[in-house]
């Protein structure tokens, strides 16, 4: 076997790899909806981490309730500190490690909220229904 034919299969090996490690979509999976709501007093409260991205990417929620987002930070270096929501107006660099609580009003049904980081390359959405 020729040099060339080994880099090839190599690449083609870690590239496999990487999809099988990483789930091989970056499509949203409603399958990996995670709970990350809850209701106290009246108020919804919807919690993500930031952290070399967004977890959960994907989340469902009640519309027509006071709704509070916390975004968890916990050694955070990367741009997923650098968070914008726009439809809030909302863009604020996180604290490292820290919680923000962000009061996004009463959502309404079929109006998700949109968060990504400041670069664009992370980013989470929540339904509400």
């Amino acid at each position: 076997m020729n040099k060339t034919v080994s880099i090839i299969i190599t690449l083609g090996l870690i590239v496999a790899i990487g999809i099988v490690l990483t789930g091989g979509s970056t499509t949203k999976d409603s399958s990996k909806i995670i709970q990350n709501t809850e209701i106290k007093e009246g108020i919804q409260y919807i919690t993500i981490d930031a952290k070399g991205g967004y977890s959960p990417q994907l989340s469902n929620a009640k519309a027509g309730i006071p709704t509070k987002l916390i975004v968890k930070t916990s050694g955070t270096y990367d741009c997923s500190a650098s968070l914008v929501i726009k439809s809030i107006n909302y863009q604020k660099i996180l604290s490292q490690s820290a919680e923000e609580i962000i009061d996004i009003g009463i959502p309404k049904v079929g109006e998700p909220l949109r968060g990504t980081c400041g670069m664009g390359m992370y980013n989470f959405e929540i339904d509400f229904s």
